[in-house]
Parts: C-alpha cells; structure tokens; sequence
C-alpha cells in the first residue's frame, strides 16, 4: 500500500483541511515555521498509533479552532496499490471492493479523529451501501446477519460473515444506494477489521533533524530498530518464528502438563485450579527481542555519543544500502521513509550522494519517501515533481511546483519562493530571460540610473545603468573593483523587480 493523498485538519497550523498529493519521492520546501515537520510528525501519529517519535497532546490542536470550539484533529491518508484479498473477519478471505470499502476510484480512505487530542477513532470513508435493508453489515455479529437472510437470499455458508454479507448485498444489488459514508471501526467486528488492515500498511520510520542525544533513542538506533521491524515483515521469517513459537508452546504444554499430573498425585483440589497461561504465537513480540540492536565504536562507544556529522553521516550511508538491498530484492515490505533536513551537518558532495540514494530508494517497490529540507543545494538536485512548497498567503497552501508563478520552470524558483530569498545564479537567470525576450530596454525604461566605472586594460570610463544591469555587470566582472559592492538587500531588491517585470509582460 502506498500513500496517495494526505489530509490535515485543525493540527497544528493546519486549521482548515488541507490536500497533499504524494508520489513515490516527496520533499516539502518553505520558510521556518511553516509546517513542513508537522506533515511528517502528523504521519507518525497516524501510523506508529502515538507509540513511534511523536506522541499528540493537547497543544497539537490548532489555536484559533480550538478558540472557536472545534478540538477533533483529524488525520486522512488515502491509499493506492491495495491488496487484492484480505481477511477482515478472521472468517473468510474477501477483498476490500467485495466489502464496498473503496472510494469510486477504487483508492481506500482511512480517517483518523483525535477528539480534543486524545484517543484516536478510526473510519473508513468509502462509496458504501445506505439501504437500511442492507447496511452496517461490518458492525454486525454472526447472529445479528443470519437474521436478515430471507427466503430469498441464497448463503452458501452461514457460519462466515463474509460470506453472509456478500449474498445480501447481491440479493440488493439492484438498490444498494450506494453513497460515501463514514464507517466507524469501534464495534467489534468492524474493529477487527481495522487490526486485520494494520497489518497491510507500510512500516512508517521518521528520522528528525534534532534527535536527542541519548542511547535508547539515537539516530543510529533508529535505523537499526527499522531494519529489524523490516526483517520480521518478511512472510518466510514470519511463518518460521511461528513454528518455532508452536514447538515452544507444545513443548511448554508438556512440561505444564507432567507438572500437574504429579501435583494431581498429591493434591488433586489444588490441581484442577491451576492452568497455563502460555502466550500464542500471535501475540509475541519479537520485535522486542531485538530491541537492543545497536551500532558502537572503537573501545564499544556508542555512535551516537559521537559528532552529529558522524552520526548524519552513518545514516547518510544506512540508506544507500537500502537502496541497493531493496533493488535487488523481491516482495519486499511497504515501506516509508520520512526525513527532516537529510542536509544537516553534511558536506556538499554527502548532500549529493544522499539525493542520489533517496531517487534510486524512490524507484525500488513498495517505497516512499517523505523529506523537508532548508537546503537550494539540495532543491537543484531534484526534479519538480519532486517538489512541494508551503506557503502562506492569507492561509497555508501546499503546492506543486507546476504552479510557479514564472511563465518557465526555474529550481532558482522554488528556492526563491521556499527560502525568501535567493543568490546571484538566480538573478543572472532573470536578467538572461528578458534579455532573450528582447525586453530589456522596456525592464530599463523610467528606472532611476546609478553611477558604474567600467574598467578596460588602464583605461576607465564611467556609464549611468539601472540598478539590475549595475548588478549584473559586478557578477560577470568580479574583476573590477572600481565600484562599491552592491547588498544582499539590493541584490533581492532587484531579483523581486525583474520577477514582477516578467510576470507582467511576458505570457
């Protein structure tokens, strides 16, 4: 399963709800503050259920709704690439189309509610039936479906709920009244279809920016704790620790058995009140077992007391590996990984190589991956699909990359509409566009003119130019050194009056 949309309302600074298109590689853009960890942490609350990084409270409510009443976050995931069969009442395989779970396109919605930022409700907005003769079928017991077969209503198998649903939905298949509705996954059955669909959802690992330095929760651990869940999602792992399991219950069982058939011996009323309490295969954890997994240094140091450029640098090389591991692999696990600023305390040839493992991670199965950045290095080694920018005009707004303002694609852009600001390749950029437009002398006409020296061999003559053009020339001539270094300010100042020129002029 793969993320296709995320939905956010009142979380954070996300007051209204807001849309979120995901591909397979995903990196949010913006100034500080604006909201690009809260996409990540909201997806960490939603798939680690408050037991991964980030655990929701009460300041997690967005300010302004909670002021107006309104204290329900809500987080809304989208998902394509689905299974094709499931089984969602521990009774009969069937699929999620079968069980009208679907949205009309065929993509699943599950909705999370976080009422006043406690414990979380989950739904399923799907295209469902409405006819009262054949609703809520998911909520309903054994029992309560046996009661609405008819006489007309032919069940192969009355003891599966399954199969009980799917014969009164094709008894109604005339006047289902199908309509997209809300089903609550609380009652019973329908609950336990919400934990037979968990264990279809990718594995979901943030690794953030500003991890605390301690031993239980380090940057190197992280991975490792990771690739653990990963190793253990694999079906032949699964059914082997699952015969293991069995021989150990078996054998346990035996022991218990021999123990008691002795104490029978002695004390017969003390023996027939005592029974084995022995965990079943399905609920070990051995996740747990391997909780403990580490990386250390010379003299058994652990990484993570080490420089944070060592620590970014192991984790740096901890996905080229999984670039290469996944590549080669076959019916590997969903996963998604989600990292905040992969740039921090990392050389320019590092940030490089990181993109470079992040594109091919990208392109393996069953992959995703989420990142934020603050970084125009990194920005300029990505593709506008890629990209997408928050902004702030009068609300919060996520948008692709598509939607420049400029009428050509331009990283220099994105960095400039991200960051606030932007360097001297953007405004040659500029400055080269309306010269090839043939629009310079309309850019100069009417602007003030300043004083600039041009320097020849020995000689110096003096011209008057505009403030874009004076600009230009001391980036193209650092040579000269005649004339007073222009301002980052100036330099901004110019970039934003060319950017407004071509925005008028040119269609």
């Amino acid at each position: 399963m793969k993320i296709r949309k995320l939905r956010l309302a009142n979380f954070r600074c996300y007051k209204e709800e807001i849309t979120v298109d995901l591909n397979d590689l995903n990196v949010f853009v913006g100034k500080n503050d604006i909201g690009k960890s809260t996409i990540l942490e909201a997806l960490d609350i939603f798939f680690n259920e408050n037991k991964g990084v980030i655990k929701i409270d009460k300041d997690d409510v967005n300010k302004k709704a909670k002021d107006e009443g309104n204290t329900e976050i809500r987080i809304t995931i989208v998902f394509e690439d689905l299974p094709e069969s499931l089984t969602i009442d521990s009774t009969n395989p069937t699929s999620l189309a079968e069980e009208y779970l679907l949205q009309s396109d065929g993509s699943l919605e599950i909705v999370k509610k976080y009422p006043n930022a406690g414990k979380e409700k989950v739904f399923i907005k799907a295209n469902h039936p409405t006819n009262s003769d054949c609703s809520n079928l998911l909520l309903k017991k054994n029992a309560e479906l046996k009661k609405l077969l008819t006489d007309n209503i032919v069940c192969e198998d009355k003891t599966k709920n399954a199969v009980i649903r799917k014969a009164i939905w094709g008894h109604y298949s005339d006047d289902l009244q199908l309509n997209e509705i809300e089903i609550e996954l609380a009652k019973e059955d329908a609950k336990n279809t919400w934990e037979q669909l968990k264990n279809y959802m990718p594995l979901y690992s943030l690794f953030q920016s500003d991890r605390k330095n301690s031993d239980g929760d380090s940057e190197i651990q992280n991975p490792m704790k990771f690739a653990v869940q990963e190793i253990l999602k694999d079906d032949e792992l699964r059914t082997t620790l699952d015969r293991v399991a069995v021989e150990v219950e078996t054998k346990l069982k035996e022991v218990v058995g021999k123990t008691l058939e002795k104490l029978n011996e002695m004390n017969p009323e003390i023996a027939n009140s005592l029974t084995p309490v022995i965990p079943t295969a399905e609920s070990l954890k051995w996740v747990d077992v391997f909780k403990s997994v580490s990386i250390t240094g010379d003299e058994d140091i652990p990484i993570n007391k080490r420089g944070s450029g060592v620590k970014r640098l192991i984790l740096l090389n901890f996905f080229r590996a999984e670039a290469e591991r996944r590549q080669q692999e076959k019916h590997v696990p969903d996963i998604i990984y989600a990292i905040e600023e992969p740039e921090t305390s990392q050389h320019p040839s590092h940030q490089r190589k990181l993109i470079e493992a992040f594109n091919k991670l990208s392109k393996t199965d069953n992959t995703q991956i989420i990142l934020t950045t603050h970084s125009p290095s990194i920005v300029k080694l990505l593709e506008f699909e890629h990209l997408r920018l928050i902004k702030e005009d009068g609300g919060i707004e996520i948008v692709n990359i598509e939607q420049a303002d400029l009428p050509y694609p331009s990283l220099n852009e994105v960095n400039y509409l991200a960051f606030d600001e932007s360097n001297e390749e953007y405004h040659n950029e500029l400055y080269g566009y309306i010269e090839s437009e043939h629009l310079l002398n309309d850019y100069k006409s009417g602007k003030t003119t300043i004083l600039y020296k041009k320097e020849f061999r020995e000689n110096t003559s003096e011209i008057q130019i505009i403030q874009s053009e004076y600009i230009r020339h001391q980036i193209h001539h650092p040579e000269n050194t005649q004339n007073s270094r222009f301002t980052n300010n100036e330099l901004q100042e110019s970039i934003g009056k060319m950017r407004a020129f071509i925005n008028e002029n040119v269609s």
